[in-house]
């Protein structure tokens, strides 16, 4: 979502009328886009498919395997790990918006995604990824709650408290998804078909757009302070109480182990906002709107993918709930 934070935060970004060559097409006769994909060599095809289906394989098992894990092992029901297990699930969302339709399209050789369908990829891509963004935000309290207020911790991060947080999240990024919807629903004329990407990108569908209309962008303002602004405002107080407290720790041991709570957690924010950073400063200097496809390769499959792997290897709790779940099915 941070990379939408920032194309959204340029003025000339949203809805730029059309130049006077193009001839703009009527929304009411646009009913199919083309999605560009990653490369239009055929020899790279196979290995294009071969390689994301086992990536989203590997992403959909390991996210799965950890809300197994949380779900099965008494030890878990806590709430770092229930709003972990929330997490895996929306990662898994995340990457099923976009990953099964770009593999379905490099086997069928057709890039062709109805109008219907494009809004409504693009409607769940915001809806999860704006949940990944609320979930990393109440995690980030989790954990200054557990280092701040350690004696308080399980009466103020009751279940009630952590069913309201994760409902609350799902809401938010339901509106936000709706109210970008409603502007794109909006427009009337598009300046081409082709969407240069492998997926509905939010971003390149407004760029295609042929309106001008100040209202729209406040609401897209709106949207992105909602889906980036905020969240990422909440983690950095969050650790800033998480870093003032440690530093009050008088032995070293102690502030290594309170900060060692926070390693997982604090790799995955790092993971999540430093790859849509880099796509965002990417694309900035690149000119070719396929290299900026390939490179949100990274933060729309290579980021899901990584956290579990993240938080296995890194969270002995998470590693011995992964033994005892193998050793029941064995």
């Amino acid at each position: 979502m941070l990379i939408y934070l920032f194309h959204f935060s340029n003025p000339l970004f949203f809805f730029k009328r059309c130049p006077s060559y193009i001839e703009p097409q009527n929304l009411t006769s646009v009913s199919e886009f083309f999605l560009m994909g990653l490369s239009d060599d055929p020899e790279l095809q196979p290995l294009l498919f071969g390689l994301f289906l086992s990536m989203y394989l590997v992403t959909v098992l390991g996210n799965l395997l950890i809300i197994l894990a949380v779900s099965s092992d008494s030890h878990l029901h806590i709430p770092m790990y229930f709003l972990l297990s929330n997490l895996s699930l929306a990662d898994i969302g995340f990457t099923s918006t976009t990953v099964p339709k770009m593999i379905m399209d490099i086997q069928t050789q057709s890039r062709v995604i109805s109008y219907v369908g494009c809004l409504t990829q693009m409607s769940f891509f915001m809806l999860f990824g704006c949940l990944d963004s609320l979930l990393l935000a109440v995690m980030a309290y989790d954990r200054f709650v557990a280092i701040c207020h350690p004696l308080h911790y399980l009466i103020i991060m009751n279940p009630r408290l952590c069913g309201l947080l994760v409902l609350a999240s799902f809401l938010i990024s339901l509106l936000v998804s709706q109210m970008h919807n409603s502007i794109v629903l909006q427009l009337t004329y598009f300046k081409d078909v082709e969407i240069s990407h492998f997926f509905c990108d939010p971003s390149q569908l407004l760029n295609l757009a042929c309106s001008d209309t100040f209202i729209n962008n406040i609401v897209m303002y709106f949207v992105g302070a909602i889906s980036g602004f905020l969240p990422i405002s909440g983690i950095f107080f969050s650790y800033y109480k998480i870093v003032s407290s440690i530093l009050r720790v008088p032995s070293t041991g102690g502030r290594y182990k309170a900060f060692s709570t926070c390693g997982s957690h604090l790799s995955v924010v790092c993971l999540f906002y430093g790859t849509g950073l880099g796509v965002y400063l990417s694309s900035a200097v690149s000119l070719s709107p396929r290299k900026d496809a390939v490179a949100s390769v990274v933060y729309t499959v290579v980021t899901p993918m990584l956290n579990p792997f993240i938080y296995s290897l890194r969270n002995r709790d998470i590693k011995r709930a992964m033994w005892r779940l193998f050793s029941k099915t064995i």
